[in-house]
């Protein structure tokens, strides 16, 4: 049971970090009744994530909705993001089948994305945007977190709440803090992006490269500018170094069907890591939740970071609002959040930090993968699993294993027809 706190507190939620989880766990927490303070390190209103796939996928569509943020998003020129992807099997093509309109999210720059966030944040009753916060430590009491330090430009700060909320990335310094282990899964790829004006995409749509091990993308965004991005094996580093925008240009060229990269314009410079792990934390401790990068850092090859922070700070708001508002038992509510978040996204996250490793694709997908490029049904149950809208257990039930396997069976079978009918002389 959550123990009575015994010298009360400032807040009823300190949150670390006013990136998307934090501003929209802040929101969503705000109109639920609770008083929050969102702590942000850097000074600016307008900072932002550099560092990221800038896109949104389908299963945060829901989270924006709630937020308010849609018509501004639009509005933005934040782009629908129907996607396909190349295979040594042809192009999956999900939105080229027919059907009814398949969910989308949105590709939008961070610039554009977390200043009209965090403003939002700003401007909801019950939210404190404390910029030029940076966390120093964590208030506790009988192994129970109850507040947050804090240096400001004032001076170190003590903030105490009945809940502390850690969305400050996966280099989670509140995860530190509290002596959250962090489980590491390695990363076989290395990957730089850059941003690209006047890109000629077919059809105006994001595509991806499944080249097995290297990787690529490239996701129109607003202001017609896109995000190019590309994600090779480790063991083409060091002469990926030696010309680092010659490499990169080099292998995009090559890709099959590649726009042309260079009648763009690229207006930012190469940024890159060549070590991004995977990190997988427990998203609760006692008076303490872990939100967005965090709780779990997949790999942004799959570029659902930013759509699993939102989900996740939804999942937390709707769990822990009347316990910290002082009408539930906190430690329950925690309790759920945390199996919601394991069940929602434990599969995904064990079948990313298993692809990472830079293997081949194993035979399951390469079953899924080769029927998806020939069958529109599968294109389309392929975007719903891209979209974490389905979950590994859906995206690999019977009924379409079945069905991918005999899409498969018959490919085969026609395509020996024609050499059959050559040898008979017909």
């Amino acid at each position: 049971m959550t123990k009575p706190e015994s010298a009360g507190h400032d807040y009823d939620v300190v949150i670390g970090g006013a990136g998307l989880a934090g501003c929209a766990a802040a929101i969503l927490l705000a109109r639920r009744g609770a008083r929050v303070a969102l702590l942000e390190r850097r000074s600016r209103p307008a900072a932002y994530k550099a560092l990221c796939t800038h896109s949104l996928t389908a299963n945060a569509t829901p989270v924006l909705e709630e937020l308010g943020l849609v018509p501004a998003l639009e509005k933005a020129g934040a782009v629908r993001n129907e996607a396909r992807w190349y295979t040594r099997w042809g192009w999956i093509e999900p939105s080229a089948a027919p059907g009814p309109e398949l969910p989308y999210g949105y590709n939008v720059r961070r610039s554009t994305l977390d200043p009209l966030l965090r403003s939002r944040a700003a401007e909801t009753p019950g939210v404190d945007v404390l910029l030029g916060h940076t966390v120093t430590g964590l208030l506790q009491e009988d192994g129970r977190t109850t507040g947050m330090r804090a240096s400001t430009p004032e001076g170190e700060r003590e903030i105490r709440a009945r809940l502390v909320v850690g969305a400050d990335g996966k280099d989670s310094a509140v995860a530190k803090f509290a002596g959250v282990p962090t489980r590491r899964h390695e990363n076989a790829r290395f990957g730089y992006l850059a941003h690209f004006r006047n890109l000629p995409l077919r059809d105006g749509i994001s595509h991806a490269w499944f080249l097995v091990p290297d990787m690529a993308y490239a996701f129109p965004n607003d202001d017609g500018v896109t995000v190019v991005a590309v994600l090779p094996d480790k063991k083409r580093l060091p002469d990926f170094r030696e010309d680092l925008e010659g490499s990169f240009l080099t292998l995009f060229r090559s890709l099959p069907d590649a726009p042309d990269i260079d009648a763009a314009e690229r207006v930012t410079k190469f940024t890159g890591a060549v070590d991004y792990p995977l990190h997988t934390r427990r998203p609760t401790a006692p008076g303490l939740a872990l939100i967005g990068d965090a709780a779990l850092t997949g790999d942004p090859l799959w570029g659902v970071g930013c759509g699993w922070a939102l989900q996740s700070a939804r999942w937390l708001a709707e769990a822990v609002a009347p316990a910290v508002t002082g009408r539930g038992d906190l430690d329950r509510a925690l309790a759920v959040y945390a199996r919601r978040h394991r069940r929602r996204l434990g599969g995904h996250q064990y079948l990313a930090a298993d692809f990472a490793k830079g293997r081949p694709f194993n035979p399951v997908e390469r079953l899924m993968f080769s029927a998806a490029a020939r069958d529109g049904v599968l294109a389309r149950h392929m975007h719903l699993f891209a979209s974490r809208l389905i979950g590994p257990a859906r995206f690999l039930s019977p009924l379409m294993v079945a069905r991918a396997a005999v899409v498969n069976i018959r490919h085969r079978g026609a395509a020996r027809r024609p050499a059959d009918l050559s040898r008979t002389g017909a």
